[in-house]
């Protein structure tokens, strides 16, 4: 299965112009998006066909991106011809205070612009950070109320985020397997290490089962994974260690 590339792990090391080539070279065809490359959707998309890639999916943010400015969000998504749109985060609800109300909120907000973005031929997901799985006043999980508040909604899950949130990514994907249809490919490295990177480490150099993930995502139905690395202190060697990884799972 084809491994996507995240390009905000590659943010600080400019310009694209080097980093989409090196990728083709290493062996990826397809990358995800974010924001900062949406300014010149036409160039950006000249230069993927340039070298043989795509961009299936592609994150938005904030909410009001699609909702108050979704014609123009779904303007770049077609020019770059992504298939996927998400949503990669709950703009300030992780705060100390935070209730479950605001989650419900969030939630049915995520179900309308999502309904849109659908009717206008796309695919619609959330994206996890740890966020979602620290519990709310009552206990309850905001991963939990988005899937039950947001029915319609797929979910990007981005696998070491929910590990990091203190949860076992095998239980949820055994519980929503059927909500997963993408997810984030990211290390976490040994405790004490690459504290210059945040913490991660380059897929397959970290303490994550990939082996035993990667089969149960791929069992649940999950279609589209995408390696990512939120501070790597070289972009060009978590690309390549990482796919070499991926493609022995």
């Amino acid at each position: 299965m084809t491994l996507s590339f995240q390009l905000y792990s590659a943010r600080n090391f400019q310009p694209w112009t080097n980093v989409i080539p090196r990728l083709a070279e290493l062996g990826y065809t397809q990358v995800e998006g974010f924001g900062g490359l949406y300014t010149d959707a036409p160039e950006f998309k000249r230069l993927l066909d340039e070298h043989g890639m795509t961009m299936p999916s592609g994150h938005f943010f904030p909410l009001g991106k699609l909702e108050e400015e979704l014609d123009a969000s779904l303007a770049t998504a077609r020019t770059l011809s992504m298939h996927r749109v998400i949503c990669p985060a709950p703009e300030d609800l992780w705060r100390e205070g935070t209730d479950a109300a605001n989650w419900i909120a969030l939630a049915k907000r995520l179900n309308e612009a999502g309904k849109r973005v659908v009717d206008a031929g796309f695919r619609f997901g959330w994206h996890n950070h740890h966020w979602e799985f620290m519990a709310l006043p009552d206990g309850t999980l905001p991963m939990t109320v988005l899937l039950e508040n947001a029915p319609d909604m797929e979910w990007e899950m981005d696998v070491a985020w929910v590990v990091r949130g203190g949860a076992d990514p095998l239980e949820w994907i055994k519980a929503h397997g059927d909500r997963i249809t993408a997810a984030h490919v990211k290390d976490i490295a040994p405790d004490g290490q690459k504290e210059d990177e945040d913490g991660w480490a380059d897929v397959g150099d970290g303490v994550m089962d990939w082996g035993k993930l990667i089969a149960a995502l791929r069992n649940a139905g999950t279609d589209l994974f995408v390696a990512e690395h939120d501070n790597p202190s070289d972009w060009d060697r978590f690309a390549s260690r990482s796919i070499a990884a991926f493609n022995k799972y």
